[in-house]
């Protein structure tokens, strides 16, 4: 079967490039319907990465967060048509301890690998989950949903039991999904917010409180916080949560940064904090993911409240359209894609 896949050769520049795929037994060829731009893919789309990475990562089709409809499936299992939404994350082995987006041995689609900017996706069909219920312009955000499940179950895991209050530091994408999951796991808790946009932080009405970052009361305390800023402000984020948490909380931190940042260790050390890394997400996280959405209408209609623009990419041209609005986006850029 010819494929054709739009590579990202050099910043701003992206080629079609025709592939020859084998057809086999285990793998599905997926159309790819919806496509939604993450920062990870603005980061190499931009060339901010730079130029040591770029040139070891390129030529490289973008995009990890992906559904699409089933073209073919050689067993016959799926249907012609079924919806599903992709597994960016391939593990290569298996390990009864480590979960496997954090295996050194995984490679995750649109980092080292091709992402979904393609006519054609061919996928192990371990990596392909069906939904039926949400439609596809808002499962498009599974992945991102399933990142903060990846969070919870990290969270959950090593934090204390005493969950009164927990903070969640960042306005954008990462933060408002991460804000949702804790509010519909944990009813009873307090959960707040914390940014930096007091337009973006009116989109958070589920939250029991939100604040912006250089207006918060001076007694307020979390027991727990999740910091969901990455890049140049999480080190601020990072700093502020440890003057404002209990002690013997956890923080969770899920901003990527390109950057070392300093910490008040001191702090952690005299609080007995607990850092908690995460990152990505793997089958088990999109199978609650999609439980999660197809559950609560409202929890569908909170995200659909995120997309702050749909493009049709029918070309390389349109496809540049939509990486260059999203710069200028509030919120998640999503890709109709019919090319």
């Amino acid at each position: 079967m010819i494929n054709q896949s739009y590579r990202l050769v050099a910043p701003k520049q992206i080629r079609t490039e025709f592939i020859d795929e084998e057809i086999t037994a285990d793998c599905l060829f997926i159309r790819p319907t919806y496509l939604s731009i993450c920062a990870a893919d603005q980061r190499y789309y931009t060339g901010s990465r730079g130029k040591e990475v770029m040139d070891k990562k390129l030529p490289m089709a973008l995009i990890h967060e992906a559904v699409g409809t089933v073209l073919y499936d050689p067993s016959g299992e799926y249907e012609k048509g079924c919806n599903v939404v992709m597994i960016p994350n391939t593990p290569h082995e298996y390990s009864s301890v480590i979960k496997e987006n954090y295996l050194t041995s995984s490679r995750f689609r649109a980092s080292g690998m091709d992402g979904f900017m393609q006519s054609v996706v061919k996928i192990k069909k371990n990596r392909v989950l069906p939904f039926y219920k949400a439609s596809p312009n808002i499962a498009v955000l599974l992945e991102l949903l399933s990142v903060a499940m990846n969070a919870l179950e990290h969270f959950d895991k090593y934090s204390h039991l005493q969950k009164q209050i927990i903070g969640v530091w960042g306005d954008g994408n990462v933060g408002f999904v991460t804000s949702l999951v804790l509010k519909k796991t944990f009813p009873n808790a307090e959960i707040v917010v914390f940014g930096t946009t007091e337009q973006k932080l009116n989109y958070f009405s589920f939250a029991d409180q939100t604040y912006l970052v250089n207006h918060i009361p001076p007694d307020l305390r979390v027991d727990h916080a999740f910091e969901c800023v990455g890049g140049s402000g999480s080190e601020k984020a990072i700093n502020q949560i440890i003057d404002y948490i209990n002690p013997m909380g956890s923080i969770a931190l899920m901003g990527v940064s390109e950057n070392n940042v300093a910490i008040n260790t001191r702090m952690v050390l005299e609080k007995g904090l607990t850092l908690l890394g995460n990152s990505r997400s793997g089958l088990e996280d999109f199978e609650r993911s999609i439980a999660f959405i197809e559950e609560n209408e409202d929890v569908r209609n909170y995200l659909h409240s995120i997309i702050s623009e749909e493009v049709t990419v029918r070309s390389i041209a349109d496809m540049h359209k939509a990486f260059e609005n999203d710069l200028r986006n509030e919120f998640k850029t999503v890709m109709k894609w019919e090319i």
